[in-house]
Protein backbone atom coordinates (compact mmCIF):
# COMPACT_ATOMS: atom_id res chain seq x y z
CA UNK A 1 0.00 0.00 0.00
CA UNK A 2 2.93 2.34 0.46
CA UNK A 3 3.58 2.43 -3.29
CA UNK A 4 0.05 4.01 -3.98
CA UNK A 5 -0.09 7.33 -5.95
CA UNK A 6 -1.15 10.22 -3.28
CA UNK A 7 -4.07 10.64 -5.25
CA UNK A 8 -5.90 7.40 -4.44
CA UNK A 9 -6.45 8.53 -1.35
CA UNK A 10 -9.29 10.47 -2.69
CA UNK A 11 -10.48 6.90 -4.89
CA UNK A 12 -13.71 6.15 -2.88
CA UNK A 13 -16.94 3.74 -3.40
CA UNK A 14 -19.73 5.00 -4.91
CA UNK A 15 -22.34 4.49 -2.41
CA UNK A 16 -24.89 4.16 -5.44
CA UNK A 17 -22.68 1.73 -6.75
CA UNK A 18 -23.18 -0.21 -3.65
CA UNK A 19 -26.88 0.15 -3.51
CA UNK A 20 -27.42 -0.99 -6.47
CA UNK A 21 -26.37 -4.78 -5.24
CA UNK A 22 -29.35 -4.17 -3.29
CA UNK A 23 -31.77 -4.53 -6.28
CA UNK A 24 -30.90 -8.40 -6.61
CA UNK A 25 -32.72 -8.60 -3.00
CA UNK A 26 -35.92 -9.16 -4.26
CA UNK A 27 -37.88 -7.36 -1.18
CA UNK A 28 -36.36 -4.35 -1.21
CA UNK A 29 -38.34 -1.99 -3.11
CA UNK A 30 -35.34 0.62 -4.51
CA UNK A 31 -35.62 4.45 -5.13
CA UNK A 32 -31.96 4.52 -5.00
CA UNK A 33 -30.15 3.53 -8.55
CA UNK A 34 -30.64 6.19 -10.84
CA UNK A 35 -31.13 3.24 -13.92
CA UNK A 36 -33.34 3.48 -16.74
CA UNK A 37 -36.08 0.95 -16.80
CA UNK A 38 -34.76 -2.68 -18.64
CA UNK A 39 -38.64 -3.35 -19.56
CA UNK A 40 -38.67 0.25 -21.68
CA UNK A 41 -34.94 -0.99 -23.64
CA UNK A 42 -35.39 -0.76 -27.52
CA UNK A 43 -34.25 -4.40 -27.46
CA UNK A 44 -35.57 -5.78 -30.69
CA UNK A 45 -34.02 -2.56 -32.84
CA UNK A 46 -30.49 -3.03 -31.04
CA UNK A 47 -31.09 -6.56 -31.61
CA UNK A 48 -31.52 -6.43 -35.12
CA UNK A 49 -28.76 -3.42 -35.63
CA UNK A 50 -26.50 -6.66 -34.11
CA UNK A 51 -27.54 -9.03 -36.87
CA UNK A 52 -27.30 -5.96 -39.83
CA UNK A 53 -23.76 -5.22 -38.86
CA UNK A 54 -22.62 -8.89 -38.53
CA UNK A 55 -24.28 -10.36 -41.12
CA UNK A 56 -23.57 -7.31 -43.52
CA UNK A 57 -20.06 -5.94 -45.46
CA UNK A 58 -19.35 -4.22 -42.63
CA UNK A 59 -19.01 -7.40 -39.94
CA UNK A 60 -15.15 -7.23 -40.41
CA UNK A 61 -14.45 -3.45 -39.32
CA UNK A 62 -17.61 -4.15 -36.53
CA UNK A 63 -15.07 -6.55 -35.03
CA UNK A 64 -11.73 -4.81 -35.86
CA UNK A 65 -9.84 -1.68 -34.31
CA UNK A 66 -11.52 1.54 -34.73
CA UNK A 67 -10.17 5.48 -34.48
CA UNK A 68 -9.93 7.00 -31.68
CA UNK A 69 -12.26 9.96 -32.68
CA UNK A 70 -15.02 7.12 -33.04
CA UNK A 71 -17.07 5.99 -36.12
CA UNK A 72 -17.71 8.77 -38.36
CA UNK A 73 -21.67 7.88 -38.98
CA UNK A 74 -21.77 8.24 -35.22
CA UNK A 75 -20.39 11.16 -34.76
CA UNK A 76 -22.16 12.50 -37.89
CA UNK A 77 -25.58 11.86 -36.52
CA UNK A 78 -24.47 12.75 -33.53
CA UNK A 79 -23.36 16.78 -34.88
CA UNK A 80 -27.10 16.53 -36.82
CA UNK A 81 -28.72 16.30 -33.45
CA UNK A 82 -26.77 18.97 -32.33
CA UNK A 83 -27.46 21.37 -34.73
CA UNK A 84 -31.17 20.34 -33.92
CA UNK A 85 -30.08 22.35 -30.38
CA UNK A 86 -28.57 25.21 -32.10
CA UNK A 87 -25.07 24.27 -31.96
CA UNK A 88 -23.79 24.23 -35.52
CA UNK A 89 -20.79 21.98 -35.47
CA UNK A 90 -19.51 19.25 -38.18
CA UNK A 91 -18.34 15.38 -36.60
CA UNK A 92 -14.64 16.79 -36.00
CA UNK A 93 -16.43 18.23 -32.87
CA UNK A 94 -17.75 15.09 -31.69
CA UNK A 95 -15.40 12.68 -29.51
CA UNK A 96 -17.04 9.01 -28.78
CA UNK A 97 -16.41 7.86 -25.05
CA UNK A 98 -17.19 4.50 -23.27
CA UNK A 99 -20.01 6.06 -21.71
CA UNK A 100 -20.46 10.67 -20.47
CA UNK A 101 -18.83 9.14 -17.35
CA UNK A 102 -15.26 8.07 -19.18
CA UNK A 103 -15.88 12.15 -20.81
CA UNK A 104 -15.81 13.43 -17.30
CA UNK A 105 -12.96 11.39 -16.18
CA UNK A 106 -10.98 12.78 -19.30
CA UNK A 107 -12.05 16.64 -18.95
CA UNK A 108 -10.79 16.04 -15.69
CA UNK A 109 -7.39 14.49 -16.83
CA UNK A 110 -6.94 17.63 -19.31
CA UNK A 111 -7.70 20.42 -17.12
CA UNK A 112 -7.22 19.91 -13.44
CA UNK A 113 -3.70 20.03 -12.28
CA UNK A 114 -3.08 19.09 -8.31
CA UNK A 115 -4.69 22.05 -6.13
CA UNK A 116 -6.39 23.42 -8.67
CA UNK A 117 -10.43 24.39 -8.30
CA UNK A 118 -13.33 23.13 -9.80
CA UNK A 119 -17.29 25.02 -9.31
CA UNK A 120 -19.70 22.83 -8.66
CA UNK A 121 -23.20 22.89 -7.12
CA UNK A 122 -24.08 21.73 -3.75
CA UNK A 123 -25.25 19.05 -4.38
CA UNK A 124 -23.86 17.79 -7.49
CA UNK A 125 -23.51 14.66 -9.41
CA UNK A 126 -21.73 11.92 -7.23
CA UNK A 127 -19.87 10.59 -10.20
CA UNK A 128 -18.47 13.67 -11.60
CA UNK A 129 -16.71 14.23 -8.35
CA UNK A 130 -15.57 10.65 -8.46
CA UNK A 131 -14.13 11.44 -11.63
CA UNK A 132 -12.83 14.78 -10.73
CA UNK A 133 -11.05 13.62 -7.55
CA UNK A 134 -8.48 11.36 -9.41
CA UNK A 135 -6.94 14.77 -10.56
CA UNK A 136 -6.39 16.28 -6.83
CA UNK A 137 -8.62 19.26 -6.94
CA UNK A 138 -10.65 21.41 -4.19
CA UNK A 139 -13.99 22.43 -4.69
CA UNK A 140 -15.90 25.54 -4.64
CA UNK A 141 -19.50 26.31 -4.31
CA UNK A 142 -21.27 27.24 -7.74
CA UNK A 143 -24.38 29.39 -7.49
CA UNK A 144 -26.72 29.35 -11.02
CA UNK A 145 -29.67 30.83 -9.28
CA UNK A 146 -27.77 33.59 -7.55
CA UNK A 147 -25.08 34.67 -5.06
CA UNK A 148 -22.02 33.31 -6.05
CA UNK A 149 -18.75 34.97 -4.99
CA UNK A 150 -17.39 37.74 -7.27
CA UNK A 151 -14.63 35.91 -9.56
CA UNK A 152 -11.83 38.05 -7.81
CA UNK A 153 -12.78 36.12 -4.46
CA UNK A 154 -12.57 32.66 -5.99
CA UNK A 155 -9.29 33.55 -7.63
CA UNK A 156 -7.99 34.41 -4.46
CA UNK A 157 -10.00 31.20 -2.97
CA UNK A 158 -8.29 29.29 -5.56
CA UNK A 159 -4.15 30.92 -5.31
CA UNK A 160 -4.40 30.56 -1.69
CA UNK A 161 -4.76 26.98 -2.38
CA UNK A 162 -1.67 27.01 -4.46
CA UNK A 163 -3.76 26.29 -8.17
CA UNK A 164 -5.97 28.16 -10.25
CA UNK A 165 -10.40 27.85 -10.97
CA UNK A 166 -10.23 25.85 -14.14
CA UNK A 167 -14.00 25.17 -14.82
CA UNK A 168 -17.66 24.86 -13.49
CA UNK A 169 -19.29 21.71 -13.90
CA UNK A 170 -23.48 21.35 -13.83
CA UNK A 171 -26.08 19.19 -15.12
CA UNK A 172 -28.40 22.09 -16.35
CA UNK A 173 -31.63 19.63 -16.93
CA UNK A 174 -32.79 17.84 -14.63
CA UNK A 175 -29.71 17.61 -12.50
CA UNK A 176 -29.31 14.53 -11.01
CA UNK A 177 -29.21 14.76 -7.37
CA UNK A 178 -32.06 17.53 -7.31
CA UNK A 179 -33.87 17.20 -10.63
CA UNK A 180 -33.87 20.84 -10.83
CA UNK A 181 -33.80 22.97 -14.26
CA UNK A 182 -31.57 25.96 -14.89
CA UNK A 183 -33.99 28.65 -16.71
CA UNK A 184 -32.09 30.86 -19.54
CA UNK A 185 -30.82 33.31 -17.13
CA UNK A 186 -29.31 31.37 -15.00
CA UNK A 187 -27.18 29.78 -17.66
CA UNK A 188 -26.71 33.29 -18.87
CA UNK A 189 -25.50 33.90 -15.45
CA UNK A 190 -23.05 31.07 -15.47
CA UNK A 191 -21.57 32.03 -19.11
CA UNK A 192 -20.71 35.75 -17.55
CA UNK A 193 -19.23 34.00 -14.69
CA UNK A 194 -16.94 31.71 -16.69
CA UNK A 195 -15.88 34.79 -19.11
CA UNK A 196 -15.20 36.76 -16.45
CA UNK A 197 -12.70 33.81 -14.43
CA UNK A 198 -11.51 32.89 -18.43
CA UNK A 199 -12.71 29.18 -17.20
CA UNK A 200 -14.15 26.63 -19.11
CA UNK A 201 -18.01 25.23 -18.65
CA UNK A 202 -18.54 21.37 -18.49
CA UNK A 203 -22.21 20.96 -19.33
CA UNK A 204 -23.30 17.13 -18.37
CA UNK A 205 -26.32 16.70 -20.61
CA UNK A 206 -27.29 13.25 -19.69
CA UNK A 207 -30.57 13.67 -19.19
CA UNK A 208 -31.90 16.05 -21.41
CA UNK A 209 -34.06 14.41 -23.72
CA UNK A 210 -36.36 12.98 -20.69
CA UNK A 211 -38.47 15.98 -20.55
CA UNK A 212 -42.34 15.54 -19.34
CA UNK A 213 -43.49 19.30 -18.97
CA UNK A 214 -42.58 22.89 -19.66
CA UNK A 215 -40.73 24.21 -22.74
CA UNK A 216 -36.74 23.46 -23.40
CA UNK A 217 -33.70 25.88 -22.44
CA UNK A 218 -31.51 26.07 -25.07
CA UNK A 219 -28.16 23.63 -24.17
CA UNK A 220 -25.64 26.23 -22.54
CA UNK A 221 -23.25 25.57 -25.56
CA UNK A 222 -25.69 26.82 -27.76
CA UNK A 223 -25.81 30.43 -25.86
CA UNK A 224 -21.96 29.61 -25.92
CA UNK A 225 -22.09 29.39 -29.22
CA UNK A 226 -24.17 32.25 -30.01
CA UNK A 227 -22.25 34.68 -27.70
CA UNK A 228 -18.80 33.39 -29.50
CA UNK A 229 -19.27 33.10 -32.98
CA UNK A 230 -19.21 29.07 -33.25
CA UNK A 231 -18.31 26.19 -31.49
CA UNK A 232 -14.35 26.31 -32.26
CA UNK A 233 -14.25 29.81 -30.04
CA UNK A 234 -16.70 28.37 -27.33
CA UNK A 235 -15.35 27.28 -23.91
CA UNK A 236 -18.46 24.79 -22.93
CA UNK A 237 -17.27 20.78 -23.66
CA UNK A 238 -20.78 19.45 -23.57
CA UNK A 239 -21.09 15.76 -22.39
CA UNK A 240 -23.80 13.53 -23.81
CA UNK A 241 -24.74 10.40 -23.50
CA UNK A 242 -27.26 7.35 -25.17
CA UNK A 243 -27.80 5.65 -21.69
CA UNK A 244 -30.52 6.85 -20.59
CA UNK A 245 -32.53 6.50 -23.74
CA UNK A 246 -31.12 3.17 -25.71
CA UNK A 247 -29.15 1.74 -23.52
CA UNK A 248 -26.39 2.03 -20.67
CA UNK A 249 -24.80 -0.83 -21.18
CA UNK A 250 -23.34 -0.32 -24.64
CA UNK A 251 -21.22 2.64 -23.11
CA UNK A 252 -22.16 5.01 -25.35
CA UNK A 253 -21.60 8.55 -24.74
CA UNK A 254 -20.05 11.48 -26.44
CA UNK A 255 -18.07 15.13 -25.75
CA UNK A 256 -19.32 18.21 -28.46
CA UNK A 257 -16.55 20.69 -28.08
CA UNK A 258 -14.10 22.96 -29.90
CA UNK A 259 -11.38 20.95 -32.48
CA UNK A 260 -8.23 21.98 -30.06
CA UNK A 261 -10.36 20.38 -27.32
CA UNK A 262 -11.39 17.23 -29.04
CA UNK A 263 -7.87 16.59 -30.29
CA UNK A 264 -6.19 16.58 -27.18
CA UNK A 265 -9.06 14.06 -26.14
CA UNK A 266 -8.29 11.69 -28.66
CA UNK A 267 -4.61 11.48 -27.73
CA UNK A 268 -5.98 11.20 -24.17
CA UNK A 269 -8.30 8.19 -25.30
CA UNK A 270 -5.32 6.45 -27.60
CA UNK A 271 -3.12 6.52 -24.75
CA UNK A 272 -6.20 4.94 -22.46
CA UNK A 273 -8.43 2.34 -24.17
CA UNK A 274 -7.51 3.35 -27.47
CA UNK A 275 -10.67 3.49 -28.83
CA UNK A 276 -14.69 2.68 -27.82
CA UNK A 277 -15.78 -0.44 -29.10
CA UNK A 278 -16.33 -0.46 -32.66
CA UNK A 279 -19.44 -3.07 -32.90
CA UNK A 280 -21.44 -1.21 -30.28
CA UNK A 281 -20.74 2.46 -31.84
CA UNK A 282 -22.01 0.74 -34.95
CA UNK A 283 -24.96 -0.49 -33.32
CA UNK A 284 -25.76 2.38 -31.83
CA UNK A 285 -25.70 4.30 -34.85
CA UNK A 286 -27.91 2.23 -36.74
CA UNK A 287 -30.55 1.82 -33.70
CA UNK A 288 -29.95 5.65 -32.89
CA UNK A 289 -31.33 6.45 -36.74
CA UNK A 290 -34.32 4.02 -36.58
CA UNK A 291 -35.88 4.29 -33.35
CA UNK A 292 -34.31 7.13 -31.40
CA UNK A 293 -37.13 9.73 -31.12
CA UNK A 294 -39.76 7.07 -31.00
CA UNK A 295 -38.06 5.53 -27.99
CA UNK A 296 -37.85 9.07 -26.33
CA UNK A 297 -41.57 9.32 -26.38
CA UNK A 298 -42.17 6.12 -24.80
CA UNK A 299 -39.73 6.81 -22.25
CA UNK A 300 -41.89 10.44 -21.66
CA UNK A 301 -44.86 8.80 -21.42
CA UNK A 302 -44.18 6.14 -18.75
CA UNK A 303 -41.89 8.19 -16.74
CA UNK A 304 -44.60 11.06 -16.65
CA UNK A 305 -46.46 8.38 -15.05
CA UNK A 306 -44.29 7.25 -12.54
CA UNK A 307 -43.12 10.50 -11.79
CA UNK A 308 -46.62 11.92 -11.21
CA UNK A 309 -47.32 8.26 -9.12
CA UNK A 310 -44.28 9.40 -6.68
CA UNK A 311 -45.21 12.54 -6.03
CA UNK A 312 -49.13 11.59 -5.27
CA UNK A 313 -47.84 8.85 -2.58
CA UNK A 314 -44.98 11.67 -0.88
CA UNK A 315 -47.98 14.10 -0.70
CA UNK A 316 -50.25 11.97 1.10
CA UNK A 317 -47.63 10.13 3.00
CA UNK A 318 -45.26 12.61 4.30
CA UNK A 319 -45.01 14.10 7.32
CA UNK A 320 -45.00 17.98 8.05
CA UNK A 321 -41.78 19.64 7.69
CA UNK A 322 -40.74 16.97 4.80
CA UNK A 323 -40.23 18.85 1.41
CA UNK A 324 -39.18 17.67 -2.16
CA UNK A 325 -38.26 18.99 -5.61
CA UNK A 326 -41.09 18.88 -8.42
CA UNK A 327 -39.12 18.53 -11.15
CA UNK A 328 -40.18 18.47 -14.97
CA UNK A 329 -38.25 15.45 -16.18
CA UNK A 330 -35.35 13.42 -15.28
CA UNK A 331 -35.13 10.59 -13.12
CA UNK A 332 -35.18 11.87 -9.41
CA UNK A 333 -36.67 13.50 -6.79
CA UNK A 334 -35.01 15.42 -4.32
CA UNK A 335 -36.16 15.50 -0.63
CA UNK A 336 -35.59 17.56 2.14
CA UNK A 337 -36.31 16.13 5.55
CA UNK A 338 -35.85 18.76 8.86
CA UNK A 339 -33.23 20.40 10.45
CA UNK A 340 -30.77 17.65 11.88
CA UNK A 341 -32.34 14.70 10.73
CA UNK A 342 -29.72 12.41 9.40
CA UNK A 343 -30.85 10.23 6.46
CA UNK A 344 -27.41 7.89 6.25
CA UNK A 345 -29.25 6.72 9.44
CA UNK A 346 -31.95 6.61 8.30
CA UNK A 347 -31.15 4.14 5.31
CA UNK A 348 -30.00 1.73 7.60
CA UNK A 349 -32.99 1.74 9.79
CA UNK A 350 -35.12 1.75 6.22
CA UNK A 351 -33.28 -1.20 4.77
CA UNK A 352 -33.38 -3.11 7.80
CA UNK A 353 -36.80 -2.57 9.13
CA UNK A 354 -38.92 -1.25 6.12
CA UNK A 355 -37.13 -2.73 3.52
CA UNK A 356 -36.71 0.06 1.47
CA UNK A 357 -33.74 2.13 -0.47
CA UNK A 358 -32.67 5.78 -1.44
CA UNK A 359 -29.88 7.80 -1.43
CA UNK A 360 -28.64 9.23 1.27
CA UNK A 361 -27.87 13.61 0.32
CA UNK A 362 -24.51 14.12 1.88
CA UNK A 363 -22.81 11.97 -0.98
CA UNK A 364 -23.44 14.30 -3.40
CA UNK A 365 -22.05 17.63 -1.63
CA UNK A 366 -17.82 17.94 -2.39
CA UNK A 367 -18.01 19.39 1.65
CA UNK A 368 -19.82 16.23 3.02
CA UNK A 369 -23.09 18.18 3.69
CA UNK A 370 -26.28 17.94 3.12
CA UNK A 371 -26.73 15.00 5.72
CA UNK A 372 -30.94 15.82 6.06
CA UNK A 373 -31.81 14.98 2.38
CA UNK A 374 -32.02 12.13 0.02
CA UNK A 375 -32.65 11.30 -3.59
CA UNK A 376 -35.07 9.35 -4.91
CA UNK A 377 -35.63 8.04 -8.43
CA UNK A 378 -38.98 6.65 -9.80
CA UNK A 379 -37.37 5.04 -13.40
CA UNK A 380 -38.35 1.75 -11.63
CA UNK A 381 -40.75 2.47 -9.36
CA UNK A 382 -44.21 1.25 -10.57
CA UNK A 383 -47.44 1.59 -9.18
CA UNK A 384 -46.86 -1.51 -6.58
CA UNK A 385 -43.48 0.11 -5.20
CA UNK A 386 -44.59 3.54 -4.93
CA UNK A 387 -47.81 2.38 -3.30
CA UNK A 388 -45.89 0.27 -0.76
CA UNK A 389 -42.58 1.89 0.03
CA UNK A 390 -43.73 5.83 0.03
CA UNK A 391 -45.84 4.40 3.32
CA UNK A 392 -42.98 2.64 5.07
CA UNK A 393 -40.44 5.52 4.56
CA UNK A 394 -42.95 7.68 5.93
CA UNK A 395 -43.78 6.24 8.85
CA UNK A 396 -40.23 5.92 9.64
CA UNK A 397 -39.95 9.35 9.43
CA UNK A 398 -42.95 9.90 11.79
CA UNK A 399 -41.89 7.39 14.27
Amino acid sequence: MNLLASRSSRMKASEIRELLKLLDQPDIISFAGGIPDPALFPAEAIRDAYADVLGGSEAGAALQYQVSEGYLPLRRWIAGQMGKLGVACEEANIFITSGSQQALDYIGKLLLSPGDTALVTWPTYLGALQAFNAYEPRYDRLRPEGGNMTPDAYRAAAAANGGRVKFAYLVPDFANPTGNTLDRQQREAVLDLAGELDIAIVEDAAYRALRYDGEGVPPILALDCARSGGIDKARTLYCGSFSKILSPGMRIGWVCAPRHVVDKLVLMKQASDLHSPSINQMVMHRAAEAVFEAQVEKLIGAYRERRDGLFAALEANMPKGVTWSRPEGGMFVWVTLPEGADATALLARSVKEARVAFVPGNAFYADGTGRNTLRLSFTLADQRAVSEGIPRLAALLKA
